[in-house]
């Protein structure tokens, strides 16, 4: 897929690939991404998409990537963002993105996978938002809006996405190839969507490196607040700006869905301490250091999780902590992309090409978490572009 028919571009798994070390033809061994697996066994990368005759295919995707999942609250169902999706295998017959699938029930034990029951928006998967791809829709020249979270709240649904002007833009300090970030919603449960009003500039609009552009919904916590964390944009995972903040913010839920985002309280080190502040002060970098691509925050249990792709470390990391606010822990490696060069990775699930990362709210427990990881080496019409899942994380 080209960057002109709508896709990213072939450099994108390639970049990272030479930038990491871990060239084609090295000689790394590849596990098996899903193993051989007893019926009551958790799934350790079984493939969600991309495979002959499986339930993404019969509802119209055959392969994508990111499946960020979601609680479709109003029926006790489960909801699947992708981000580019195609209607074949092997990354054939585009779609667009976002799209998504839905399943009516998940099992959190991990002994059965997951499995899609419908897609969006009448039972087949298509692109969710009305707008078109490499053109000017009014904001400046897009090429896709890139999911990168879903929230339901109240009987609407909220995603957040960035609308990528060039993929190709971020690969030095300057220029994280941004035009802008949003919040688009739906009233009746992801069939037809609205933007709000308000954007958050990004690069071609001449906010470069805005720690607004990638979002991750933490959930309404049990004080009421909406929490949020977000970061500069970093889905090419060449974005040598990056450095790895992440910011948080809250907001209510009615502010929120009035669009009056201006409300917001910002976590921040003012004078010494720690406190939220009103908007008119920014929100202080809580974590920082590596690159970080995809990232995903929630509420399991009563313990806020965070996992994360660590572009430098080249792995899925995961990180815990008791608030959104509290101190988290120093990050454990999950999942690698190199299980043989490097000794601190020796050992552990191997997805050579891995990206994304994202935690599923309906996980067992805050000690056992689902993890969907994505998994595409750049070549075109070859392998596979997958969604794999993971149970049974202890972060």
């Amino acid at each position: 897929m080209s960057k002109e028919s709508g896709g990213r571009p072939l450099s994108r798994r390639s970049a990272l690939k030479v930038g990491l070390g871990v060239a084609a033809g090295t000689g790394l061994a590849v596990a098996n991404p899903f193993g051989a697996l007893s019926a009551s066994a958790a799934q350790s990368g079984a493939q969600l998409c991309d495979n002959s005759g499986d339930s993404a295919s019969t509802y119209g995707l055959g392969s994508g990537d990111l499946c960020i999942p979601y609680s479709r609250v109003h029926d006790g169902s489960w909801g699947y963002v992708w981000g580019d999706s195609y209607s074949g295998m092997q990354q054939s017959g585009y779609l667009g993105s976002p799209t998504m699938l839905c399943q009516s029930s998940f099992d959190s034990s991990g002994a059965t996978p997951i499995s899609f029951t419908y897609g969006m928006p009448s039972g087949t998967a298509k692109q969710l938002f009305n707008y078109a791809h490499n053109t000017d829709n009014g904001y400046g020249y897009e090429v896709s809006r890139i999911p990168n979270d879903c929230i339901e709240i109240d009987g609407r649904t909220y995603i957040q996405y960035t609308s990528v002007n060039d993929w190709d833009a971020k690969t030095t300090s300057s220029g994280d190839g941004s035009l802008m970030a949003g919040v688009a919603y739906s009233d009746d449960y992801g069939v037809t969507w609205q933007d709000y009003d308000y954007h958050w500039a990004g690069w071609k609009q001449g906010i470069d490196q805005s720690l607004y552009m990638m979002w991750s919904f933490a959930g309404v916590d049990a004080d009421g607040w909406l929490y949020i964390f977000s970061k500069r944009w970093n889905g090419s995972h060449t974005n040598a700006g990056d450095g790895g903040a992440i910011q948080l913010f809250r907001i209510q839920p009615a502010d929120f869905r009035a669009g009056d985002f201006g409300a917001q309280q910002n976590w921040a080190y003012v004078n010494g301490a720690w406190a939220w502040t009103s908007s008119a002060t920014p929100p202080t970098v809580i974590l920082s250091g590596n690159n970080i691509g995809e990232f995903s925050v929630k509420n399991i249990g009563g313990t806020y999780c965070m996992s994360y792709f660590d572009v430098t470390d080249y792995s899925i990391r995961t990180r815990t902590a008791s608030r959104p606010d509290a101190v988290w822990t120093d990050p454990t490696t999950q999942i690698v992309g190199d299980n043989v060069t490097n000794p601190a990775h020796w050992g552990l699930p191997q997805v050579q090409y891995l990206y994304g990362g994202y935690i599923h709210p309906g996980s067992a427990s805050a000690t056992s978490l689902t993890l969907i990881v994505s998994e595409w080496d750049g070549t075109i019409g070859s392998p596979p572009y997958w969604a794999l899942q993971y149970d049974g994380i202890n972060p």
